[in-house]
C-alpha cells in the first residue's frame, strides 16, 4: 500500500538536509506551528518537507490527528538518526570554517638536515607567537624525500636550499647566506679573511654524503675554483661529525654561516675563514606546490619569516 507505492517511488532517491531539519524540528517540538516558527518557514514548507521526506523513506514518520503530532514508531527510530546526520553536517560546516580561517589547522613542514637545527628555533618561535591557532609538524628529510612527500600530499610547505629546479613547485625565497671555511688550528687558511676560492683547487675538502644538496653545493664551489678531481674521500652523515672531522685534521669543509656557532663551539680546534667577494653563497626558502589552496597563507609566513631571521648572519631578499 503506502509503504510499497513510497518504495518504489523513492527508489534512487536520497533524503535533502531541508527535509531532515523539517522533520527533526517537527520530532522536537511535536507541533507544527512551533516547528515551522523554530525554522522561520512557512506551515505549509514545513508540512510538504516532512510529507516529501516520507515518500523518499518510504515510511510514516508521523502520526498526525486534529490536535496533536506524535511521532510513529518508525519516526521515534529515525528522528535519532536525522538528528545525528544533522550534528555530522554542523560539524563538518565548521571544520570547513576552522579550515577557511588563515593559520589554522596542521601545517607539516619539511626541512633537510642542513638547514632544521639552525633556523627552526626561530620559526618555531614566529610560528608560537604570531600563529597560535597553527598546529606546526616538522619532517627532517633529504631534498629528494622532502619533494616526494610535498608532490605526493604528504607535506604542505618546505624549508631547503635553492633552486630546485622543479616546474610544478613554487618557490619563495627567504635569504643568501656565505659559506664559511672551517679549519684545524694549523692549516694556513684558518682565520684568514678574503680567501679567494681558487684557494679550493689544492684543499683536501670533507663532504656529507650522497644525498645532500649541500655537497652538490660545494662540489659545484669547488667546480668554480677550477678544481675537476673528487675532492675528498672521506664523508659524513652530518655537518657534526664533519666539522669533528676536520678538529681531527682530516682536511677542511664548508659550512653555510647559520651554521657556524652551532657547529664551532663544540670544538676548541677550529678556526673560519671568509671568502672574498664574491663570496660562495646558497639560497634558502620556502617551497610549495603550484596553486596550493594556502598559497597567500604561505606568501605571508614568508614575509614574516624574513624579518624574524635578520637578526641571523643572512641577507633576507
Amino acid at each position: 500500500m503506502i509503504v510499497g507505492r513510497d518504495r518504489r517511488a523513492g527508489r534512487g532517491r536520497q533524503p535533502t538536509l531541508s527535509q531532515l531539519r523539517a522533520f527533526a524540528a517537527v520530532a522536537e517540538h511535536l507541533h507544527f506551528r512551533d516547528a515551522a516558527a523554530a525554522l522561520g518557514v512557512s506551515q505549509p514548507a514545513l508540512s510538504g518537507a516532512v510529507s516529501a521526506l516520507e515518500e523518499v523513506l518510504g515510511v510514516r514518520l508521523l502520526e498526525r490527528t486534529t490536535r496533536k503530532v506524535l511521532l510513529s514508531p518508525a519516526g521515534e527510530r529515525l528522528a535519532v538518526r536525522a538528528g545525528g546526520v544533522l550534528d555530522e553536517v554542523g560539524a563538518l560546516l565548521a571544520e570547513a570554517a576552522a579550515v577557511r580561517a588563515p593559520f589554522t589547522g596542521v601545517l607539516r613542514l619539511g626541512t633537510i638536515p642542513t638547514v632544521a637545527p639552525y633556523l627552526l628555533p626561530t620559526v618555531l618561535r614566529l610560528v608560537h607567537e604570531r600563529y597560535p591557532q597553527l598546529d606546526l609538524e616538522v619532517h627532517e628529510e633529504q631534498t629528494a624525500s622532502l619533494l616526494d612527500g610535498l608532490g605526493g600530499g604528504r607535506l604542505d610547505l618546505l624549508l631547503l636550499a635553492v633552486p630546485l629546479g622543479v616546474p610544478w613547485v613554487v618557490e619563495l625565497p627567504l635569504f643568501d647566506e656565505d659559506f664559511v671555511l672551517v679549519t684545524p688550528l694549523d692549516h694556513p687558511l684558518g682565520g684568514r679573511e678574503g680567501i679567494a676560492v681558487e684557494a679550493l683547487r689544492e684543499q683536501r675538502l670533507l663532504l656529507l654524503d650522497e644525498g645532500h644538496c649541500l655537497r652538490d653545493q660545494a662540489l659545484d664551489i669547488c667546480r668554480e675554483a677550477g678544481r675537476r678531481d673528487a675532492p675528498v674521500t672521506t664523508t659524513a652523515a652530518g655537518l657534526s661529525t664533519l666539522v669533528q672531522l676536520v678538529a681531527g685534521g682530516l682536511g677542511v669543509t664548508l659550512l653555510p654561516r647559520t651554521a657556524v656557532r652551532v657547529e664551532t663551539s663544540r670544538s676548541s680546534q677550529l678556526l673560519t675563514g671568509s671568502f672574498a667577494e664574491p663570496a660562495p653563497t646558497r639560497r634558502v626558502a620556502l617551497a610549495m606546490r603550484s596553486g596550493a589552496a594556502h598559497a597567500a597563507e604561505y606568501g605571508e609566513l614568508a614575509a614574516a619569516l624574513k624579518q624574524a631571521l635578520t637578526p641571523l648572519p643572512v641577507r633576507p631578499l
